[in-house]
């Protein structure tokens, strides 16, 4: 039968064989060769590891004999995939890893599942994936199963990626919402508001004095210094959609308490608070990825604040305020000037597509 390709000086040429292909078909996602050159020329080189390479329909892992299991799972559509300071495989990778250390746990192995857009180049998938494996090797986990799928051309943002993870539990501890207690000081582990301010300018093409970079990064090695120093941690939270404001309002909510801070010791770079001011945004409720709040009680916050500090780069941990006994989930923010105000919700999306 004729070939339905081009043609030049009356001769047809042949097409690209569809597995040297440089884009994404739908014809992988068809669970056929296309499907297992994808896997065997992309992801398993990439993760590999010995519970990977069993190559069975899910992985087959050592369950420890001591201590809990964290679970946890979330979804990744950030638009653009690239941006100052990472991109969405790093992000995939660092938002279950640190999900994982808010509950005390050490985070193990995780799972990948890729929803690729027909016509998605393969050097940007090698290059997300590569990203994800440097982010999983800082972390320390392994991943160890994974899906993929396929959506027609137009029908998505390139690539969407959902990755799960398990983490073992060692301390005694319950770190949890509940564990709060009126008295106890809230920690912030650094500035707040540039993953979000990150992925806007590069969005919008907006151009400031300095590149303001995301805070993207994983939270395993402090977290495991707080907990190893022996610290009473009643709470971990990570900041990420919502940011510092939505964070405290679920925390106030679920413990029932009432937690205060001051807006003079929440720090908000010059370049982040400026670029919030221009486009009339609230730092509190932009999004992090790589800062967390630790609630324990006052007289270990110093501590909590050094040691922080000590393992984290660029860190500028510091106490901001303190668990009160009521009015039962309400948090208050004390202006520059004095006064109070209520910190709520956000009644809308700030940034859409920052996670």
């Amino acid at each position: 039968m004729p070939n339905a390709g081009s043609t030049t000086s009356g001769l047809t040429s042949c097409p690209v064989p569809l597995s040297h292909r440089r884009e994404i078909t739908i014809g992988h996602g068809g669970g056929g060769k296309l499907t297992q050159d994808l896997i065997d020329s992309v992801f398993r080189p990439a993760f590999a590891n010995a519970a990977l390479e069993a190559q069975h329909d899910g992985a087959t892992l050592g369950v420890p004999t001591t201590g809990r299991l964290a679970f946890t799972t979330d979804s990744h559509v950030v638009s653009p995939l690239f941006f100052p300071g990472g991109d969405i495989g790093k992000l995939a990778v660092t938002g279950t890893v640190n999900d994982l250390c808010m509950c005390g746990a050490t985070p193990r192995w995780l799972s990948a599942g890729f929803v690729l857009e027909e016509g998605l180049a393969f050097e940007t998938l090698r290059q997300v994936v590569a990203s994800m494996k440097a982010a999983a090797d800082e972390a320390g986990v392994w991943i160890v199963a994974g899906d993929t799928k396929v959506v027609e051309r137009g029908k998505g943002d390139g690539i969407y990626i959902t990755t799960a993870g398990i983490g073992v539990i060692e301390t005694s501890l319950a770190i949890t919402p509940a564990s709060v207690r009126a008295g106890d000081a809230i920690v912030l582990s650094g500035d707040i508001g540039r993953h979000g301010m990150a992925i806007m300018a590069t969005r919008a093409n907006l151009s400031f004095e300095s590149e303001i970079k995301s805070d993207c990064a994983p939270l395993v090695v402090p977290v495991r210094a707080l907990l190893a120093a022996g610290l009473e941690v009643h709470c971990l939270r990570d900041l990420t959609r919502g940011g510092l404001a939505s964070a405290l309002v679920e925390i106030a909510e679920t413990a029932k308490l009432a937690l205060a801070i001051d807006a003079v010791k929440v720090p908000v770079s010059e370049l982040v608070g400026g670029a919030c001011e221009i486009l009339g945004l609230d730092p509190l409720y932009v999004a992090n990825e790589g800062r967390f709040i630790c609630i324990l009680p006052e007289a270990q916050a110093a501590q909590a604040v050094e040691i922080i500090n000590s393992t984290t780069p660029e860190a500028a941990a510091v106490v901001i305020g303190k668990v009160k006994a009521g009015p039962a989930g309400q948090v208050t923010q004390r202006s520059i000037i004095g006064s109070e105000r209520i910190v709520d919700r956000l009644s809308g999306e700030q940034l859409p597509r920052i996670c």
